[in-house]
């Protein structure tokens, strides 16, 4: 997928996961022929769609129009623009249309009915993960649970504790969480502080887990990193800077450490080749033979929201 804004810097490469809009470049109108890159509406088998997404309403809240697609209504916000195609984005807040003046409603009707299937699983996707984000939400309180190296860890107050202290407990019953993050305060701090808190030990084990895993990875891969800092982008994991800057993100401590491992090899062997051309999938699978599967976990997660 896409998203529009300030071009990327040659001298980096990034890799990123995150919840960007759904858009189609183009599609074809009756005035004239058009580019369209999107992906090949054929594949998607219309049964299936209807079989996981029964009969529902998606309304844009900026939705001025309104439009029936395999039985489902969905209201969008349609906008005229300067451009010479019909354009689709299906984002957290849902369909939005924009197309050129000279096109007529008929024609957008008919471009939305083409890519009826299309529009259907993204607005479905973009629900999914929606309520991923929701659940994903900590309450931050004694006994609450964060992922910490995909695994789960239970947060005490405790205020005889200084700062926060990690606890394993090998005797907890399976399916019971054997981690316990004890934090210094009173039981009776608030959200903030209890929020502020773990935040700041996380990104803590942060950097001492990336230092010790590029530490590793650049003997295996024969290079050498100048410099480690830690991110809070939303939309990218990590990248890698042509002066050997490499910059990941803190809330990988969430994942297993064979996630954080491809993230750590994929941004050191761009200090090998600084592209993503079969050579420097080549240089991953040196390293990570099985890549793909943890690319996968790394895709599909959602880690805790926190604000």
């Amino acid at each position: 997928m896409s998203r529009r804004g300030a071009p990327p810097d040659p001298n980096q490469l990034a890799l990123f996961d995150g919840a960007a809009p759904s858009a189609t470049p183009d599609v074809p109108t009756a005035n004239g022929p058009v580019r369209d890159a999107m992906e090949d509406d054929a594949a998607i088998d219309a049964v299936t769609i209807d079989s996981v997404l029964a009969p529902a309403t998606f309304r844009h809240p900026q939705g001025d129009r309104e439009v029936e697609l395999q039985g489902h209504v969905v209201g969008y916000a349609f906008k005229r623009a300067r451009r010479r195609s019909i354009g689709f984005i299906v984002g957290p807040e849902g369909l939005s249309v924009n197309a050129p003046k000279w096109v007529s409603l008929h024609d957008v009707e008919l471009a939305l009915q083409g890519k009826g299937g299309w529009i259907l699983r993204k607005l479905r996707e973009q629900h999914e993960r929606a309520q991923r984000l929701q659940a994903a939400k900590v309450d931050w309180c004694d006994g609450t649970t964060i992922p910490f190296l995909g695994d789960t860890a239970i947060i005490v107050l405790d205020p005889r504790t200084t700062g926060a202290v990690l606890h394993t407990d090998a005797t907890t019953l399976p399916g019971v969480p054997h981690l316990t993050l004890h934090v210094g305060l009173p039981h009776t701090a608030g959200a903030a502080q209890i929020r502020d808190a773990v935040q700041s030990w996380l990104q803590r084990q942060a950097r001492r887990v990336f230092e010790e895993r590029c530490q590793l990875y650049t003997q295996r891969l024969g290079v050498r990193y100048t410099r480690l800092t830690l991110s809070s982008a939303q939309t990218r994991w990590g990248s890698a800077s042509a002066d050997g800057s490499i910059r990941l993100n803190w809330r990988l401590i969430h994942f297993a450490l064979p996630t954080i491992d491809y993230v750590v090899a994929h941004e050191l062997a761009h200090l090998r080749e600084m592209n993503h051309s079969p050579r420097f999938w080549d240089v991953v699978r040196s390293v990570l033979p099985d890549y793909e599967q943890h690319r996968g976990t790394l895709k599909d997660g959602v880690v805790p929201v926190f604000d």
